[in-house]
């Protein structure tokens, strides 16, 4: 596996079952702040994976732009929009080669998305805070460096993982409402099951 590329490592570990490797459920961060999300507005999901956060958010009447790398994983997703008869957008893009839409979206939606390494992260960060409009809104969550040692699911080097000072320094520009570190016992597949030390970020874009 260390020789394929990101797309093909995503590829064989979402063809490797019918199964959906993260569950069907929203994540429950995103579900829990979705509600601060314009009506109507619309929303980014970047590494989308099975679709389960694009179309949970799709099912509040938002207009989201799912983007995954993995093509067995989009096919998931479609699978899974059709069965609740909802509409989103799909597109299949390795993010950090992908050209961004910049100023386009109410919302980003950053669920675990730690595939980006400390060297790709800043330019990768600057990338979520531009596509936003003025007055747009990040939702974030990750893993804090703890969680290596769970072994529930996430990264194994911890250089990967977030903590407060280096998203708070990340996103200095924007108008943080709300960044918390705990730990909580995740039920997201198999892919992601057990506790789980966290990192949340709602952050504002100035408008």
């Amino acid at each position: 596996m260390a020789d394929l590329s990101r797309e093909d490592r995503w590829e064989a570990r979402f063809a490797a079952s019918d199964t959906y490797v993260f569950g069907t459920a929203p994540n429950a961060f995103l579900a829990r702040t979705a509600a601060a999300i314009p009506p109507g507005g619309s929303v980014l999901s970047v590494a989308d994976g099975e679709g389960r956060n694009g179309v949970f958010l799709a099912g509040l009447g938002l207009d989201v732009h799912s983007v995954e790398v993995s093509a067995t994983a989009i096919a998931k997703a479609k699978r899974l929009a059709e069965s609740r008869r909802i509409e989103l957008r799909f597109e299949q893009a390795d993010l950090l080669r992908w050209t961004w839409p910049v100023g386009q979206y109410d919302a980003v939606a950053a669920i675990f998305v730690q595939f980006v390494g400390p060297d790709e992260r800043p330019g990768f960060f600057t990338k979520l805070i531009d596509a936003l409009k003025p007055g747009g809104l990040l939702l974030l969550e990750g893993y804090r460096p703890e969680q290596v040692a769970n072994r529930t699911g996430g990264p194994t080097d911890p250089a990967h993982c977030y903590t407060e000072a280096m998203l708070r320094e990340a996103f200095a520009g924007l108008e943080i409402e709300r960044l918390e570190s705990y730990d909580a016992v995740l039920d997201e597949g198999a892919g992601h099951s057990g506790i789980s030390a966290l990192i949340d970020l709602v952050a504002r874009k100035p408008g």
